[in-house]
């Protein structure tokens, strides 16, 4: 038997009441981090929603509310904060998770770089000028 949850009551679901194999956490140990929406990551961040709203909500709201991550990881405490439902503890939770992945994906630079190709030069200066906001231009010098 099926049961049918009224519209009012359905936008209050609370990741207590989803099935146990259906919550972010329970997939990501059963299937991987890789397995999971950018909601469903950032739901697992921020921990807990609010009274009136659950986490899954809430992430998606403020995934919304930033036109993804895109411009999330620019965000600024005071932007992030603006979003009901999230406080200086989460924002720093979040700020620090966006810096965390900033500098995983630049280990792979710090080391020596040769560059032998165009593709090479490319590649090294990728990381930091992917997600701009306007044209930058770069000059590299070699010896």
């Amino acid at each position: 038997m099926v049961k049918t949850i009224p519209q009012q009551e359905e936008n209050r679901l609370m990741i207590r009441d989803f099935p146990q194999d259906e919550r972010p956490r329970e997939r990501l140990i059963q299937s991987g981090a890789a397995s999971l929406s950018n909601q469903e990551l950032l739901a697992i961040l921020l921990r807990t929603g609010t009274k009136s709203e659950s986490v899954l909500q809430l992430s998606n709201r403020l995934l919304n509310h930033f036109d993804g991550l895109n411009l999330l990881k620019d965000a600024s405490l005071e932007e992030i904060t603006k979003t009901k439902g999230i406080g200086l503890a989460k924002a720093v939770q979040i700020m620090a998770a966006v810096e965390f992945g900033r500098r995983i994906s630049n280990l792979a630079f710090d080391d020596r770089y040769s560059i032998r190709s165009p593709e090479d030069g490319a590649n090294y200066v990728m990381n930091d000028m992917r997600f701009l906001a306007q044209e930058h231009f770069v000059c590299m010098y070699f010896t």
